[in-house]
Parts: structure tokens; C-alpha cells; sequence
């Protein structure tokens, strides 16, 4: 999208939050599934563990969708030095939104089909991933893609967590993490040779902190 103005920029990001935050998403690939997923149907109790943790996977990918967006409005924003965007690098992040799009999508379904609900604060974590986006954007392109890197890695940690955590029989859940696991670790490939910066050891824990604010409130609010 090349020659956007400031305004156009803001306009886009306005809609991405608009259409995460109250339109269903549709995902651009099919489902992910697992051949013994018609086994026996899930207890309630598994029900529950699987919708609480879904319900902070599905928040996850909300953030992301205001985390990429945010990145890729500032990285067409002209820098001090050059006077322009870089607008391969937004092209970049978008692609990666698209795919965050696909896990959006997947989780909000997988909620539906455990009887459970998303997030009740998801305006709320939605508007501060924006920010904290627009911030590391603002710093520069290899901080923009180092915080990419680490989120994504930070993330790839977490659903293998999940994984540990979720019943065994609940394949159709596992199978969905499973390959939102291995897209998270391939944006964190894709951002580190576009050129991303190593993030300080503090800003990689304050990150972490933040996340696990995140996740303990989400796993039941």
C-alpha cells in the first residue's frame, strides 16, 4: 500500500481494531486437525481447562492483531533520517497479521465449540498491545523486528506450555495450538533475517511480566 498518508494509515488501523474486536474473523486457511479427533467426546472438566485456555490463546492473537498492525502503521511513518517509510518491512508485518488472523479465527471457533467465551477485557488488551506496537515501531525498524522476535518467541514458549497442559483427548484444541506454534516460531525466523535487533534483558522480562498479567487474567475473566 504504498504512498499512504498519516491519515490513511490511522484509517487502517482503525478498521483492524474495529473488525478484530466486533466482527467474526475468517480464516484464509482450513482448519488444523488431527485424524483421531472423532475419538470420545470431552469430559465438562476437560471442557473447562480447554475453554480457559483457548479463552487466553484467542486473547493472545488479539494482541497480535493489534501488535502488527500498530508495527506496520509506524514503519510507513517517514524517520527521521531517510524522510520515508519502510514499506517492506510493513508489508512484512502485515503478512504475518494475516496469518495471526487465521489463528484469531480458529480459536474464537474452538471457544465456541467448548461452550466457552472470550476475553470480557479483549478492548482493553487490544488497546494496550496497540500501544506497546506502536512504541516499538516508533524506535526504529531492527527494534520493531527484534520485539517480533521475541514476542513470537515468548508466545512459541507459552503454546508449548499449552500443550503440556491441555487433555490429551482434546485433539481438535491440540492440533490448532500445535500450528499456531509452528507459525509464531517462523515469524520469529522471518523478522530475525529481515534484520532484527537484540532486545535488552530487562525489556525481554518486563515483556514476560506483562504476559503473565495477561494470561492469569484471561484464564478467567
Amino acid at each position: 500500500m504504498p504512498n499512504f498518508t498519516p491519515v490513511d494509515t490511522l484509517l487502517v488501523a482503525a478498521d483492524a481494531a474495529l473488525r478484530t474486536l466486533f466482527v467474526r474473523p475468517a480464516a484464509s486457511r482450513p482448519c488444523p486437525t488431527l485424524p483421531s479427533e472423532a475419538d470420545g467426546p470431552l469430559s465438562e472438566d476437560d471442557k473447562a481447562v480447554s475453554g480457559a485456555l483457548m479463552r487466553v490463546n484467542h486473547v493472545g492473537e488479539v494482541c497480535a492483531q493489534a501488535l502488527y498492525t500498530a508495527q506496520a502503521v509506524a514503519a510507513r511513518w517517514p524517520s527521521a533520517t531517510s524522510g520515508r517509510g519502510n514499506e517492506a518491512v510493513a508489508r512484512q508485518l502485515e503478512a504475518a497479521g494475516r496469518e495471526e488472523t487465521d489463528h484469531l479465527a480458529w480459536t474464537r471457533t474452538r471457544l465456541d465449540e467448548l461452550g466457552a467465551r472470550p476475553s470480557l477485557l479483549n478492548p482493553v488488551w487490544y488497546a494496550g498491545a496497540f500501544g506497546l506496537g506502536l512504541l516499538a515501531g516508533r524506535m526504529g525498524t531492527p527494534v520493531s523486528l527484534g520485539f517480533v522476535v521475541e514476542t513470537e518467541r515468548q508466545v512459541e514458549a507459552h503454546l508449548a506450555g499449552h500443550l503440556d497442559r491441555l487433555p490429551l483427548n482434546d485433539h481438535a484444541s491440540r492440533a490448532i495450538v500445535a500450528q499456531m506454534k509452528d507459525d509464531e516460531a517462523r515469524h520469529a525466523r522471518e523478522a530475525q533475517h529481515a534484520g532484527a535487533a537484540e532486545l535488552p534483558a530487562p525489556v525481554k522480562a518486563l515483556m514476560r511480566a506483562a504476559a503473565k498479567v495477561m494470561t492469569t487474567v484471561a484464564h478467567r475473566v
